[in-house]
């Protein structure tokens, strides 16, 4: 090819990444903030904790139920969702989702039984299970391959806004006009979501802002056809057992930190609701860096040649080591201390939990990874209501003694890598279902 022709290709190309247009950033905006208030929501909760337990007399094993009752409804939420999404498409199906979660949200403000607030956490868990299905859905409609993962990123990165955005507003809320406000705030940034979203969104082939370029663009990948493959076939893959124990040692260790470090800060520290502000936006925020530096740690590892598989299992290792200090975080006599200790762990909480979701697009045919993430989910939640059973009896046992709950979460990521390490190919035995070397 002669020089002029290069130059006159590559400026066609510059010309065309210029004029094809930025709509679709705009609908990864609006999935960036349903996640955002997705997160707000099922924080508030947890973050009145001290407040609730305190107006309406609740005993930890009572808290601890309710807690377990979001678990339960989130899993069958969030195994079950993305079918309905399928079935009715993301215009309706988000907004719907969005819409029914934050009356759920709003609805905790008018309850004072325990019953009440288990109806109310109950709609909450299996309504916000809806987001994420509905927004990777949303994402692969209009991104081309090459741009989902950074939209998806995008998106996702809403989970940890809302879990700093939260201890921030939240405690102002309720000095204003009480824990019933927190409930009814947050729940009602969602409705406000909504008439922005049916504003803005359509299918990009019937969406009048979006260029001929960028819809041309947006559909530049090629067709793939694609094999329904049955849950109980999935059940056969070593991708999809390595899956759910990861993800079974990990999330309920997450949620307990949601659920009852606001309570353990108070209980331990003395912490009001107002002083929790900064240590629970401090530790949200190492969080996030974790999330990223889990996720840079694996990909650093296989360009420098480490095989694939074995890159996660060196990365899960590293996480799983920091997490190992939390054990001390209820011994430490300086708050400050403590708050350093759980961030730690919640950092690599994140890089531990991003490499779990990796593995399954490393181990599994692609069109079976959003099923295989789906039952996951599902399984960990399930773990998770018991667990959350568990804390709040052990709570009230122990006269709210934390030191073994956090000497329990300081060792699962570590048991959880050596049965992932099990289930998973080993090194020299070929490649994986989805072609990638082990």
């Amino acid at each position: 090819m002669s020089q002029s022709k290069a130059a006159t290709l590559s400026s066609i190309a510059d010309t065309a990444l210029t004029v094809v247009g930025k709509y679709r950033w705009r609908i990864c905006a609006l999935l960036f903030f349903s996640t955002t208030i997705n997160y707000m929501d099922r924080m508030v909760f947890g973050l009145l904790k001290p407040t609730l337990m305190n107006d309406l007399h609740w005993t930890e094993t009572e808290y601890g139920d309710i807690v377990a009752v979001f678990s339960l409804f989130y899993a069958f939420g969030y195994l079950g969702v993305g079918r309905f999404m399928d079935k009715i498409g993301v215009r309706i199906g988000l907004p719907g989702a969005v819409a029914a979660w934050s009356f759920f949200a709003c609805l905790h403000a008018g309850m004072s039984s325990i019953f009440g607030f288990k109806v109310a956490r109950a709609g909450l868990g299996l309504t916000e299970g809806g987001n994420f299905p509905a927004s990777i859905k949303t994402v692969s409609e209009w991104f081309p391959a090459k741009e989902r993962a950074l939209a998806t990123g995008i998106f996702n990165a809403g989970s940890n806004v809302g879990a700093v955005v939260a201890p921030i507003l939240v405690p102002l809320l309720v000095m204003a006009w009480g824990w019933q406000a927190a409930f009814l705030v947050t729940g009602g940034i969602g409705f406000l979501w909504v008439i922005f979203w049916f504003l803005t969104y359509r299918k990009p082939e019937e969406h009048p802002k979006l260029s001929a370029a960028e819809l041309a663009y947006i559909r530049s990948d090629p067709v793939q056809p694609t094999v329904k493959i049955p849950w109980f076939k999935l059940l056969g893959y070593r991708g999809t057992w390595a899956n759910v124990a990861g993800t079974c040692f990990s999330a309920p260790v997450w949620w307990f930190y949601l659920n009852w470090v606001p309570g353990f800060l108070s209980k331990q520290y003395g912490v009001n609701l107002m002083a929790a502000m900064l240590p629970l936006v401090v530790i949200y925020c190492m969080a996030d860096v974790g999330s990223i530096g889990g996720g840079w740690l694996s990909s650093h590892l296989i360009k420098r040649g480490v095989r694939t598989l074995t890159a996660r299992k060196i990365t899960f290792l590293v996480c799983g080591l920091c997490v190992v200090p939390v054990f001390m975080a209820s011994q430490v006599s300086s708050m400050w201390w403590a708050v350093i200790l759980i961030g730690i762990a919640a950092s690599a909480h994140q890089g531990y939990s991003a490499n779990v979701y990796t593995i399954v697009s490393d181990t599994m045919p692609q069109n079976a990874v959003g099923s295989v993430v789906g039952i996951g989910g599902f399984c960990a939640y399930i773990v998770g209501m018991f667990v959350s059973m568990g804390v709040g009896r052990l709570l009230d046992a122990t006269n709210g003694n934390y030191q073994l709950l956090f000497g329990i979460a300081s060792s699962l990521y570590l048991i959880g890598l050596v049965v992932m390490h099990l289930i998973l190919p080993k090194a020299g035995s070929g490649k994986t279902p989805a072609g990638i070397e082990a």
